[in-house]
């Protein structure tokens, strides 16, 4: 419970960094929702939006697949599926490494440096993000419904005899099969009094009550 617990804390974690990164500067000032998708795959031109002013709408940018891990990454926390939020991890990040490869391809390196140019805070938030939620995915112990189902149908299952192997011996254990007492007769019970019984001399010794007789059946006196 603990571990689904911190390993959902952490994909979530993952998934907000990553749906916030493209409203952070990814190269050279350049926020990350004005890369659109379709540079991926045709390739950037550096500064092209810049110049002209010309931006991608949101929806159009590479904000959108960051947002699809994000969603899975919910979806696999509430259904405690490991395979969602691993699957997330890796979406968010092969587009950021497509995107780093794309912007190398473009400018021909790619640079960090510590005047803000080169790679920024956007990219280190897309991939800590990816980052976060394949941990996430490790800590979370996942969903066991294979065996909780297994356990289910054993407990509705009749419970199965011992063979003669395993014959039930006395007392009774409460288990059905064949008992290892042979003889036709009934088995013994043990007497349910165990108290001390009376002594050899207490038995010659003990008085008997003798009951009184009225007066017409009273014998007269011996001479």
């Amino acid at each position: 419970m603990i571990r689904n617990i911190l390993g959902s804390i952490v994909a979530l974690a993952g998934a907000a960094a990553a749906v916030l990164s493209p409203f952070r500067d990814w190269y050279d000032g350049r926020l990350g929702r004005n890369y659109r998708v379709a540079d991926l795959v045709n390739g950037i031109s550096a500064d092209s939006n810049v110049i002209t002013g010309v931006r991608p709408g949101l929806w159009g940018s590479i904000w959108l697949p960051l947002l699809f891990g994000a969603a899975v990454t919910v979806v696999g926390v509430l259904l405690r599926s490991r395979l969602l939020v691993a699957f997330a991890g890796v979406v968010v990040l092969g587009f950021t490494v497509l995107w780093m490869v794309r912007q190398g391809q473009a400018t021909g390196s790619l640079t960090v440096a510590s005047d803000g140019t080169g790679l920024q805070t956007g990219v280190a938030y897309a991939a800590g993000g990816a980052a976060l939620m394949l941990l996430g995915a490790v800590l979370m112990p996942g969903r066991r419904a294979g065996g909780s189902r297994l356990r289910r149908g054993d407990r509705n299952r009749p419970y199965a005899a011992p063979g003669s192997a395993e014959p039930d011996t006395w007392p009774p254990t409460q288990e059905p099969g064949p008992s290892v007492q042979t003889s036709p007769w009934p088995e013994p019970e043990a007497d349910p009094y165990t108290g001390p019984g009376p002594s050899r001399a207490d038995q010659d010794t003990a008085t008997y009550p003798v009951q009184d007789e009225g007066p017409e059946g009273r014998r007269p006196p011996r001479p």
